[in-house]
This record gives structure tokens, C-alpha cells and sequence, in this order.
């Protein structure tokens, strides 16, 4: 199936690693051109060169007000246009209610909340009819996963304003979509696998909650952004997507 995405442009925030850099291989396998940004300019660039000339590397941090109006130009200035974007970023701290200080919510309301509205709105500001805005969300988003409580708090309201603003925008012909992973087999869910008693014995409990019985693949979630960001998808808006092997049991 030809998605539509040959030189289409698009930003990919946090895809050094993880889902980002998932979306963003897809992306460029696709036929689309990506800016790929990360806090570690050099690590942004690696990745960049791994995917070749359609791809650059950009350094930034999501939390910076700046970054938003500095990715777009750059996406002009190496591509000559801008199409879309996918905000991904990393997981706030873990931890329990009782745990999490107050400079841990702080940091990622900066960098997991209002920095994907930043972004978002910088974006509405300049895509044209066709654009698209997504959000990496967490399967949070419907219910809560114990021991991130600052995710369980941040994600539903992002999501939230995802659905209102692709109300506003729709009118535009521009699309706002967010994905709703949850056992993906990264970095980071090997982090939080990695912090209980018997690793192996988390992972086997996972996975028996899974229909599929297995973690999914970042290659997998990369695919289904890759889609939801193309012209493919161009009546598709305003949803969440699950990217879970079945763990979500509702509609």
C-alpha cells in the first residue's frame, strides 16, 4: 500500500531512541524526509545518519519555549516544506504518589504536557490543509499503570487536548491524532521491567495480561505512526490509538 509520504516532511521530537526513532524509520522508509531531534545534539545526529539523507539530525529539548519555532524552520530550511509532526518525548520519573516530588511534576509538566501544547500550537500555526499533529501518549491515557503516577496524571490531559484541538482544526483540513502504546519492547520498558524483584517474572505477567502474549515491537508501533501521519489516514482525527496487543479490553 503506497501511504502517500514520498517527500512529505515532518518533525520527530525525542527520536533518538524508543518509539520516536521507531516512527521516524518508518517514516523515511516510507518515502517521507524527517528533522529528528533529541537533548544530546550529537546523539541526534547519529541517528539522523543512520537513516540518510532524509533525515537530519536537530538538537532540542521540548521543554525549551524556543524549540517548537526552530524545529519547523529547520524542517524548511533542509526539506523545503513541513507536513506534520510527532511529539514523543521520554517517560516522566516513575514512582508512587507519595514518591514524586515536586520538582519531578514540574519537569515533566515542562516537557511532557506543555511542551507538546507548545509544539502543537506552533504546528497549527503553520501546517497547511493535509498537515497532521500526533501525540506518543501511553495507554495511561485509559487507565492507570502502577508506579507512574506522574504519567498517569499528565497523559489523559494531553489527550484531552489533542481531541479539542482537532476539533478546532478540522475546519482547516488539518488531523491531530495521538497512540496509546503500552508493552513495547524498549529501552525504557526494560528500565521499569528492570526495577522489580524478578524481571523475567514482571515480563511472563505482562504478557499472559497481553491477547497477543507477547511485548509488540518498536518496528510495530513505528509502522502504525507512519500510517496515522500519512495522507493514507486523511479521514482519520481526533482519535487514540491503542498500540497494545489487545491489553485494552474496551472500546
Amino acid at each position: 500500500m503506497d501511504l502517500g509520504l514520498k517527500d512529505r516532511v515532518y518533525v520527530v521530537t525525542g527520536a533518538t531512541r524508543g518509539l520516536g526513532n521507531a516512527a521516524a524509520r518508518e517514516l523515511v522508509a516510507d518515502g517521507a524526509k524527517v528533522i529528528i531531534t533529541g537533548r544530546d545534539g550529537e546523539a541526534a545526529a547519529e541517528a539522523a545518519a543512520e537513516l540518510g539523507a532524509n533525515a537530519a539530525g536537530v538538537a532540542a529539548d521540548n521543554a525549551d519555549p524556543e524549540a517548537p519555532a526552530r524545529l519547523i524552520a529547520a524542517a524548511r530550511e533542509h526539506f523545503g516544506g513541513f507536513d506534520g509532526v510527532l511529539v514523543s518525548v521520554g517517560g516522566p520519573a516513575p514512582g508512587f504518589a507519595a514518591d514524586n516530588t515536586d520538582e519531578q511534576w514540574q519537569a515533566a509538566f515542562e516537557s511532557v504536557f506543555l511542551g507538546a501544547v507548545r509544539f502543537a500550537r506552533a504546528a497549527a500555526g503553520e501546517l497547511e490543509t493535509g498537515g497532521v499533529i500526533g501525540f506518543v501518549l501511553s495507554a495511561s491515557v485509559h487507565e492507570p499503570i502502577p508506579g507512574l503516577t506522574i504519567s498517569n496524571g499528565l497523559r489523559p490531559g494531553l489527550a484531552g487536548f489533542a481531541k479539542s484541538l482537532s476539533d478546532e482544526l478540522g475546519p482547516r483540513g488539518i488531523r491531530v491524532v495521538g497512540l496509546l502504546p503500552s508493552r513495547i519492547d524498549t529501552d525504557r520498558v526494560r528500565e521499569l521491567d528492570g526495577m522489580s524483584a524478578d524481571p523475567e517474572a514482571t515480563r511472563a505477567a505482562h504478557e499472559s495480561r497481553i491477547p497477543l502474549r507477547r511485548y509488540g515491537t518498536p518496528e510495530e508501533f513505528g509502522r502504525v505512526a507512519a500510517f496515522l501521519l500519512s495522507p493514507a489516514a486523511s479521514y482519520l482525527t481526533g482519535i487514540m490509538v491503542p498500540v497494545d496487543g489487545g491489553a485494552r479490553h474496551g472500546f
